[in-house]
C-alpha cells in the first residue's frame, strides 16, 4: 500500500509518516496543499491522509480535487473541528473518512488500513502457492511446512509476489508498492531484498527473474494458476518468441478511475 500524507504540523507529519513505515506502509509527505497536488498528480497512492486546515491550497480544495479527477486514492480527512457539522462538512467534499484531532496512532492505521482494502478487492487472508504458505493477518509466511523468518520487507515484497498469482512483477511496481519515494537506493534495494528473500526460501528456486521484464513466483509441477500463461508469455518475449499479449505487469495504484459510489 502506499500512502500520501499531507500534514503542515512536522513533528506530527514525521510520527504519522514513522508509524505507517514501521508498518511496512510506503509514505510520501507534503507539508501544504500544493505540494500534496504534486504528487498526486505524478504519484499513485492508494490512501490520502489529508490535513483539512493547510496552508495555501486548503484542504477541501485538495480533497475536491481528487473528486473532480474520479482518482483511486481513498481520503482520510484531519481536522482539529471535530463538530458533527465539520465533520458533515468534510464528508460533503468526498472525503471517504474523517479523523479530529488529537487521535490515537493505531486508530489512524486502522481507518487506513481499511480505506485500503476499499481500493484493492480482498483477497483470501491465506495465500497459497507453489509450496508458499502467507498469512497476511497474522504477517507469517511458510515453505512446505518450514517457518520463515522474514523482515517486514522481505514479507512485503513475497505477498506482491504471491498476490500477482504467477503474473510477473516489474521492479518499478515493487517499488512504488513496498518503498517509499524519498528512497534513494530503492534499485538497488529491491535486489537486495530478494536476494536475502531468496537465501530465506531455500531450494529449489521459487522466486524467479524475468530478464528485462520483472519477478514473478515460478510454476511448480500441478500448480497452474489462471496468471501463469501470461508469466510464460512474458518469459517467451524476452527470449525472442513471438507470443500474444506478451508481458503481464500487476498495475500499478490509481490505474483506474475510481468509483466513489
Amino acid at each position: 500500500m502506499r500512502v500520501l500524507l499531507v500534514e503542515d504540523e512536522e513533528f506530527l507529519a514525521e510520527m504519522v509518516a514513522d508509524g505507517l513505515r514501521r508498518d511496512a506502509i510506503a509514505v510520501d509527505v507534503a507539508s501544504d496543499g500544493a505540494e500534496g497536488l504534486r504528487k498526486l498528480r505524478f504519484g499513485a497512492y492508494d490512501v490520502l491522509v489529508l490535513d483539512r486546515d493547510l496552508p495555501g491550497v486548503h484542504g477541501d480544495e485538495v480533497c475536491r480535487r481528487v473528486v473532480e479527477q474520479r482518482l483511486l486514492t481513498r481520503v482520510l480527512m484531519l481536522t482539529a473541528a471535530g463538530t458533527v457539522r465539520d465533520r458533515v462538512a468534510g464528508l460533503g467534499l468526498g472525503a471517504d473518512d474523517y479523523l479530529t484531532k488529537p487521535f490515537a496512532y493505531d486508530e489512524l492505521l486502522a481507518r487506513v488500513l481499511a480505506l485500503g482494502r476499499r481500493v484493492h478487492p480482498a483477497l483470501p487472508p491465506v495465500i497459497e502457492r507453489a509450496g508458499l504458505v502467507m498469512d497476511g493477518a497474522r504477517r507469517q509466511a511458510s515453505r512446505d511446512g518450514r517457518y520463515l523468518s522474514l523482515s517486514r520487507k522481505e514479507f512485503a515484497v513475497l505477498e506482491v509476489l504471491m498476490r500477482a498469482d504467477g503474473a510477473v512483477v516489474s521492479g518499478e511496481d515493487l517499488i512504488e508498492q513496498v518503498w517509499e519515494e524519498d528512497t534513494s537506493y530503492r534499485t538497488n534495494a529491491v535486489r537486495v531484498t530478494l536476494s536475502k528473500l531468496r537465501t530465506k526460501l531455500g531450494e529449489p528456486q521459487v522466486v524467479e527473474t524475468v530478464p528485462g521484464v520483472g519477478y514473478r513466483i515460478a510454476d511448480v509441477p500441478g500448480d497452474r494458476s489462471p496468471n501463469a500463461a501470461a508469466g510464460d508469455q512474458a518469459l517467451n518475449s524476452t527470449a525472442g518468441e513471438r507470443t500474444p499479449n506478451s508481458a503481464s505487469r500487476v498495475q500499478a495504484p490509481n490505474s483506474a478511475s475510481r468509483d466513489r459510489s
